[in-house]
């Protein structure tokens, strides 16, 4: 997402005033990051170990006025996810978290996107309400989500692979063919 003019300012200055950075540091980040998007920001803090995950999801709540929402550890809910495909949740870095009755709870990484409410209600005819959450973290729950195991065995993932080697060993078994064409093969 493209830079958000004064998002760098804004936070920067919120995470001095919580005591998270210095005064001097918030200076240098305004200069460094003037013309980096959010996402280039809010992972540099973190990697760089300027702040921690709670001091910026408490910048961040408090320059969007929404609630934050650490979605690091939380376990979400199946249904709610297969509403929206991968791609549009890594696009507009939104994740589902929470629906009750007529109202679906959304982590945004920009929540104040004013397009969002109506490319959600495409998939969903809920009141949505927003959090906000680091984007990094909502892309890769979404991943995680989306993405095949990697403890599961390739087997698994590709039943027909899986007959064909079933019937392959037969084969070898029963004489029928040369194991070595069988390797070869693979």
């Amino acid at each position: 997402m493209a830079s958000e003019p004064r998002f760098v300012k804004d936070v920067s200055s919120i995470l001095a005033k919580q005591g998270a950075i210095s005064e001097g540091e918030a200076l240098a980040m305004q200069e460094a990051f003037d013309r980096s998007s959010q996402e280039a920001f809010d992972q540099f803090l973190l990697d760089e170990g300027f702040v921690d995950e709670d001091d910026l999801l408490k910048a961040l709540s408090d320059y969007y006025q929404v609630p934050s929402f650490s979605v690091g550890d939380y376990f979400f809910n199946t249904r709610l996810l297969r509403m929206f495909p991968k791609s549009f949740l890594l696009r507009n870095a939104v994740i589902p978290v929470e629906r009750d009755e007529n109202m679906f709870i959304m982590v945004a990484a920009h929540p104040n996107d004013e397009t969002l409410p109506a490319k959600i209600g495409e998939h969903v005819s809920y009141d949505i309400r927003f959090r906000v959450g680091i984007y990094g973290d909502i892309c890769n729950a979404v991943k995680e989500f989306y993405d095949k195991a990697t403890t599961q065995e390739p087997l698994d993932i590709d039943m027909s692979a899986k007959r064909r080697l079933q019937q392959d060993a037969k084969k070898a078994q029963k004489g029928l063919v040369d194991i070595e064409d069988l390797i070869d093969k693979e």
